[in-house]
């Protein structure tokens, strides 16, 4: 086993303390995020800080990094000026060409134009989706809080659109994830794959775990 302090993680070369660090809180979604500009160039960018914030209403949460110097963040500045994005779940067959957006392209190329992403615009949501995802989502900003203790953004954004193959989504409203063969990331450049899921029933003391078909 290896330990690490506070001192010792901010005593270690300045990549190795961030790719250790967004390994350590494990695998999270590979989601592609469609934004566009306010003068019409569409999107791309491969984001695994995303999560739940709440059912009713329905938000999700993201954290934005801050913009190095004499860098641009197209993703962030889209959301604060058109206040609506998508989510859109990476596939294993395709985790390539999704991680390829995290290159810095000019403000004035679309990362879709680029590798081949094929835009889909559903209803008159105003930002583009994915066409290939399996699982989307669509988003209006509800709250935007600058983060003071590293300069990171946090972004929420309730959910006004859903789809999803109807065939993953059980009963209950839970959804078979691995139906879909979703990517998952660990840090900065690995991926992985998601199996079939052990379920179980909601937890009360003293009984003992309960298996769901």
């Amino acid at each position: 086993m290896k330990t690490f302090t506070a001192a010792s993680i901010d005593a270690l070369p300045q990549r190795t303390r961030a790719n250790l660090m967004n390994c350590a809180s494990g695998l999270r979604s590979a989601l592609l995020v469609g934004t566009r500009s306010s003068n019409g160039t569409t999107n791309l960018a491969l984001f695994s800080n995303v999560f739940h914030v709440g059912a009713a209403p329905a938000l999700i949460g993201m954290i934005a990094r801050p913009k190095p110097e004499g860098t641009e963040r197209h993703t962030l500045d889209n959301i604060l000026s058109t206040g609506c994005w998508t989510l859109n779940h990476v596939g294993q067959s395709w985790v390539s060409v999704a991680h390829q957006t995290s290159a810095r392209y000019g403000g004035d190329t679309s990362e879709f134009e680029a590798l081949g992403l094929h835009e889909e615009w559903i209803e008159d949501f105003a930002a583009p989706f994915v066409a290939r995802s399996m699982i989307k989502l669509g988003l209006t900003l509800e709250q935007h809080t600058p983060l003071t203790v590293n300069d990171t953004h946090l972004l929420i954004g309730r959910v006004q659109l859903l789809r999803c193959p109807a065939e993953i989504m059980r009963d209950d409203g839970t959804l078979n994830m691995a139906g879909v063969d979703p990517a998952v990331a660990c840090g900065l450049d690995s991926y992985h794959g998601v199996n079939s899921a052990e379920r179980f029933a909601y937890a009360k003391p003293n009984q003992p775990p309960e298996r769901l078909d």
